[in-house]
């Protein structure tokens, strides 16, 4: 009997779930209940599917509001209706106006407006589906209004916001938060009612007794509301159909038969066996749209010349590979193809798509230009509990040290006041709400039938429609997404290739799609093997530097087990030092079981790969390829039926007791397989990431230089930008300071002259820059500062930034003279005009006295400007070091004592299993080779390493497979020199 009920997606306003709603309802023995979220209705779907397990009939609508200002609420008869009331949301969110008092015609839906509404607005025109809606404190003004007479237009509209004053409490607390202000000074019109809540049906009908046909009203608005989804992954896979089913079934087998030879010249029977069976199961599951229109994007990247990865479980089908949606060869790997699509798996085919970060936002909007029903998959971005208690902090007016406190939990409960413990209680309660939609990643929605049948729309700031619903109800109610992802290791290629063509025209540049030559490239192996991937896509952190070591890794296939080896749910089960001994040591494989040898001959019997829990499951376990299915989604994280893991694994075990496997074995087995955790890679993502490597490995090995630009160019890697800078010097090239003349806002480079950009220059203006470019680019270089500044409309302060970052070295005069003069000039000079000057400006020359060149204020001026120095690091120690041990030499001093030292790279914090801190660390040696040391918590508490620059590190060298590491007993702070403006008056800035 509710027709006007808010989730917490009524977001920042509500304060339950949708199924508490259920529960709530069925506690109050209520017949009928609407789901009526504020202009939202991301709950929508969610609600109708739960509402199958309460004894409830679910009614979904929307509360249109401007503001908190209720105008009338719609509530859904059918699925048309829903679709209606969707549409009339979605205009009014992308226009982003206010709706006006008067509902459109929705001949679907019916349309209340609130008794105090038609009140003031004195509405007396009432269409067939129009209501006027009464709460029960409307009750006593209605006995002495007009409007009683309007006896078949009257229903219940008792708002159910809350169930608690705790709940009224955080509805409040959420309301300060959307309004930024103190819960003090929170105006009571932004509020919700604390009455708003649901009584028993028995009270609401006895409190309406005077009202019977109000009552009756209701019941027979609800009895004619029936809006139904089917909730099943397996439905609509047609997907949006292209040309119709048969032309489709047509086009898709003859891409395959067209494109074969391209991938196969001499193809075997396998291969031509492995298609017809890929075919038959696509047609046979309703996909083939789903792969043409995966085709048609990735031909419209290829024809835009934007580079494109295919990956995700895709990788594992040859029709993919053979039509070009990936790179990665099903035949070659050995990949299993009922990872990808089979009868028994209830969700659909799953393709990640990744484009140059540059490029998505062109294939998206190809995608919502070619295809008639598209919208970008929505999703919730929830309260987290650091977050939320800052937010609760401000709203109750705490001090920011108290924020911090309570953020960081730093106190002990007894410890704190009201106002604190308030805090934290109310946290941990609106924690894990929903706070705003955005959207999601990569998912977008091409649908059969209108967006708006499942969900309102609004418009994120690129302007494409997005679905207020989530990919899991999503995927519930059958629709698929397709994932078009976006990532910089691909614009570093593309980059790349254009330094190359303006940087070495002459240069020839093999054919970037030509992996098997990349792949039998000896030098490009050689890389792999030595561990020298910086900037390469994937393998360049320590830790894969290591494993790579470790593994000396030369081929294809062994980067390919490397890429998914390195994931924690294998390194954790100690499965990843087991594969790399048996890797180095052919006698090591024999140790291991003889049916999981035979299962999984390529990685030496231990599973690797997600596919690998299938393999075992079904040889090993003898469970079937649904159950093992089933396995490897549960521990992929994925959802799955309330006991269904408990049940097969007690499966599994019975069949192993049943085959004789020991007990210990069984529990091995099972453990290998529980420590996957959702973190092993499909075998086919792990080979399409290989073949991204090694097109990134090629460019660095031959291109160096111009492939370490085009990975600064797009924001780096792992690592820090001055790390990648010494990379640059390491290969030849020379680093130099923004300049005038030859930077831009990226870096730039001159054959091996690199220049920094100025988007480095801390506190420079965009429009400063902006200035420079065009004018230079209009007008020429500059010849002088003087020329510079009669061009320019400059403030001193961005002047005197350029000035000092050493931009106008050019001149050949010392930046300390020039920013006198600079002083100068702009003291003298007249207010700037866009007009241009008839005759060249002469100035006057000022006597200035001698300075002295200071390359550390340059180091100095450069770490405050652009966050690190030009020069080394080692120049800048107050002790320099004289001999030190350099990593070519560690070697010779295994198992010894070495003092080495080192320019700190980077760190990485773990905890061990007693929950103390422990730390990786990475270093440059004084002649920039890499080393690596290793922390224990003892040594960890006792020198944090919180400062960049120079640490002498003390320890013992260890060797872990040919992979030389320090374990460290003492790491110091070496300290560097002063710099000489704080300490003489010499120099003048």
């Amino acid at each position: 009997m509710y027709l006007n009920c808010h989730s917490y997606f009524s977001l920042r306003y509500g304060a339950f779930s949708e199924n508490d709603l259920l529960e709530l309802a069925t506690a109050n023995k209520t017949k009928f209940v609407a789901l009526t979220d504020i202009n939202n209705t991301s709950a929508c779907l969610n609600f109708i599917k739960h509402s199958k397990n309460f004894p409830i009939k679910p009614l979904v609508g929307i509360d249109f509001r401007n503001g908190v200002d209720q105008q009338y609420v719609v509530i859904a008869k059918n699925r048309n209706g829903f679709r209606e009331m969707n549409q009339h949301l979605s205009d009014h969110l992308h226009a982003k106006k206010n709706f006006d008092e008067k509902a459109p015609i929705l001949d679907n839906c019916y349309v209340i407006y609130p008794f105090k509404k038609v009140l003031k607005n004195g509405k007396t025109d009432f269409s067939e589906n129009e209501f006027i809606g009464v709460s029960v404190r409307d009750l006593n003004k209605l006995k002495f209004s007009e409007y009683k007479k309007y006896t078949s237009k009257l229903v219940v509209l008792q708002s159910v916001s809350f169930r608690s004053k705790k709940d009224f409490n955080a509805h409040r607390l959420l309301r300060a938060i959307d309004n930024n202000t103190l819960l003090s000074k929170l105006p009571l019109a932004e509020q919700g009612d604390p009455e708003d809540r649901m009584l028993p049906e028995s009270e609401l009908i006895e409190i309406f007794k005077e009202f019977p046909e109000i009552l009756s009203n209701t019941e027979a608005l609800a009895e004619k509301c029936n809006v139904e989804f089917t909730f099943s992954k397996k439905q609509n896979n047609n997907l949006s159909k292209i040309e119709g089913k048969k032309a489709d079934e047509f086009t898709l087998r003859k891409l395959c038969f067209e494109n074969i030879e391209k991938r196969y010249p001499e193809a075997t029977e396998e291969v031509y066996a492995r298609l017809d069976k890929e075919l038959s199961a696509i047609i046979k599951l309703g996909f083939v749209s789903y792969f043409l229109i995966n085709y048609e994007i990735v031909k419209y990247a290829r024809k835009k010349k934007y580079p494109v990865i295919g990956r995700g479980s895709g990788a594992n089908s040859i029709v993919a590979y053979i039509i070009g949606i990936t790179n990665v060869d099903p035949i070659e790997l050995d990949l299993y193809f009922e990872r990808f699509i089979n009868e028994n798996r209830s969700s659909p085919p799953d393709f990640d798509i990744d484009f140059s970060w540059k490029d998505r936002e062109d294939v998206t909007r190809f995608i919502f230009d070619r295809y008639d029903n598209v919208a970008l998959m929505g999703t919730y971005v929830t309260f987290k509990r650091r977050a939320v208690i800052r937010e609760l902090g401000k709203v109750f007016g705490l001090p920011k040290a108290n924020i911090d406190k309570l953020s960081l939990a730093r106190f002990a409960i007894n410890e704190l006041d009201q106002m604190e413990l308030l805090v934290i209680r109310y946290s941990k309660l609106i924690a894990g709400f929903p706070n705003y939609l955005s959207v999601h990643s990569g998912g977008i929605l091409i649908l059969d039938d209108e967006v708006f049948n499942y969900g309102a729309t609004f418009l994120p700031p690129k302007n494409f429609q997005t679905i207020q619903i989530d990919m899991n109800i999503a995927e519930e109610v059958g629709i698929h997404k397709f994932d078009i992802l976006a990532q910089r290791g691909l614009s570093k290629i593309t980059d790349t290739l254009e330094l190359i063509q303006r940087n070495q025209p002459e240069a020839f540049v093999e054919d970037i799609d030509d992996i098997p030559k990349f792949k039998n490239d000896p030098k490009i192996n050689n890389l792999l093997k030595t561990g020298d991937c910086m900037g390469v896509f994937y393998v360049e952190s320590p830790a894969m530097r290591g494993l790579l070591t470790k593994l000396q890794t030369q081929d294809y296939m062994n980067l390919v087990a490397a890429s998914s080896i390195i994931r924690p749910g294998i390194s954790s089960g100690g499965m990843k030092e087991e594969y790399i001994k048996r890797h180095r040591d052919p006698a090591r494989r024999k140790e291991g079981h003889p049916v999981m040898l035979k299962i999984m001959d390529d990685t030496y019997g231990i599973m690797v790969y997600q596919e690998d829990v299938m393999k075992v499951a079904h040889h090993f376990a003898g469970l079937s390829f649904d159950d093992a299915d089933v396995l490897r989604r549960g521990m992929s994280g994925k959802k799955t039926s309330k006991g269904q893991m408990e049940k097969i694994e007690a499966q599994f075990r019975s069949n192993c007791e049943e085959k004789g496997y020991s007990l210990q074995i069984t529990d091995e087995v099972w453990e290998q397989i529980s420590s996957f955790a959702g973190y092993a890679f499909p075998k086919g993502h792990s080979a399409s990431y290989a073949v991204e490597s090694y097109q990134s490995l090629y460019l660095k090995k031959y291109f160096p230089l111009e492939f370490m630009v085009a990975v600064l160019n797009n924001g780096g890697g792992f690592y820090s930008v001055e790390t990648y800078i010494q990379e640059i010097k390491n290969c030849g090239g020379k680093v130099h300071a923004p300049c005038i003349n030859n930077s831009d806002h990226p870096n730039t480079i001159f054959g091996t002259d690199i220049y920094l950009g100025f988007g480095y220059i801390k506190e420079l203006e965009t429009k400063t820059v902006q200035q420079i470019l065009e004018n230079r680019q209009f007008f020429g270089t500059y010849k002088s500062l003087n020329d510079f500044i009669d061009r320019i409309e400059i403030s001193i302060e961005q002047l005197r930034i350029l000035l000092k970052v050493g931009a106008f070295r050019f001149t050949g005069k010392d930046k300390h003279q020039l920013l006198w003069e600079a002083y100068f000039r702009k003291i003298k000079s007249k207010k700037k005009t866009t007009q241009a000057g008839l005759f060249k400006i002469e100035h006057k020359e000022y006597d200035l006295p001698q300075f002295r060149y200071s390359a550390l204020i340059d180091a100095y001026d450069h770490m405050e400007l652009l966050g690190f120095p030009l020069c080394s690091y080692f120049d800048l120690l107050l002790e320099p070091v004289s001999k030190s041990m350099g990593v070519r030499d560690l070697r010779n001093f295994v198992g010894k004592e070495v003092c080495i030292y080192g320019k700190l790279i980077c760190t990485k914090n773990t905890t061990t299993v007693n929950g103390k801190q422990m730390c990786f660390a990475t270093f440059y040696d004084i002649n920039y080779d890499i080393f690596d040391t290793v922390q224990f918590p003892n040594i960890v508490a006792k020198y944090p390493l919180y400062n960049q620059g120079v640490y002498c590190c003390v320890g013992k060298v260890v060797d872990e497979f040919d992979y030389l590491a320090i374990e460290a007993k003492a790491i110091t702070f070496q300290k560097i020199k002063v710099d000489p403006r704080l300490v003489s008056s010499q120099f003048s800035a």
